[in-house]
């Protein structure tokens, strides 16, 4: 019996539970705040990352010419599992690169605060997929979305908008199903998604390495990591200009709800 009790122990950790003392299950209670950096302000450039299998959303602002970690956030609930959002009503929420611009913020959520991730994106359009208003928001509740709590969306939502007011263009999101080291993408390595991680998993690499948000185009379907540029310059450029890099997908603007 006891075997079975850690066994159990071991499986709701895992999924984000706590046993308590008085014997009820309760889920884990978000990583407390933490300052950002003394150089960084809201109205710094911003990108963010989502793992998940840790049910993690770090967000990074820029610091000299490298991003660095202003606070990580639990995901307080996102549905359907890992793998990628490929139809409406299959209640997964997306993975892959995607950016946010102003359009696609909205304070006054039925949600508390709602940021809309640009869900399809050119990706996803390529291969069929299908979906909208997929979000990332408070009221801990999700079908389809990042579901975070109240305190912890004030605070995205505080750091995206201020960014964006200030001048970046648009705000990076990159969303995995997992941090992707050597080893964990080797545990997954039967998964009927491990082709599409291994597309995602050179601009999770550049980023671990460069500190800076990747450059991902699409091509034949296909996540392709380019080099080049990153994908947001920090000020200053307009997505609809003549200059705009013809590496960078165009992604739709979204509504928010």
């Amino acid at each position: 019996m006891r075997k079975i009790a850690l066994f159990i122990a071991i499986l709701l950790v895992t999924a984000g539970f706590q046993v308590m003392a008085d014997g009820l299950i309760r889920p884990f209670a978000p990583a407390p705040a933490t300052s950002p950096p003394l150089a960084m302000q809201p109205g710094t450039p911003v990108f963010i990352q989502i793992f998940k299998q840790e049910r993690t959303l770090d967000l990074y602002g820029l610091e000299g010419n490298q991003y660095r970690l202003i606070n990580s956030f639990r995901i307080c609930d996102f549905s359907g599992g890992l793998g990628p959002k490929r139809v409406e009503g299959d209640f997964k929420s997306p993975e892959g690169f995607y950016t946010v611009r102003s359009s696609q913020l909205n304070p006054d959520s039925h949600f508390n605060k709602a940021i809309n991730i640009g869900f399809p994106n050119q990706f996803d359009r390529e291969n069929g997929y299908n979906g909208k208003y997929l979000m990332i928001h408070g009221n801990c509740v999700s079908i389809g979305c990042y579901a975070m709590t109240d305190t912890s969306i004030d605070q995205i939502y505080a750091w995206v908008s201020a960014a964006l007011r200030a001048g970046q263009s648009e705000v990076d999101v990159d969303i995995f199903p997992f941090r992707m080291t050597d080893q964990n993408m080797q545990l997954h390595r039967y998964s009927d998604y491990y082709n599409f991680w291994q597309q995602l998993k050179p601009g999770y690499d550049y980023f671990q390495q460069h500190h800076q948000p990747p450059a991902m185009s699409v091509q034949n379907g296909r996540y392709v990591l380019s080099q080049d540029l990153p994908r947001s310059a920090p000020l200053n450029r307009d997505p609809f200009s003549g200059n705009q890099s013809p590496s960078k997908p165009v992604f739709t603007l979204a509504q928010t709800k």
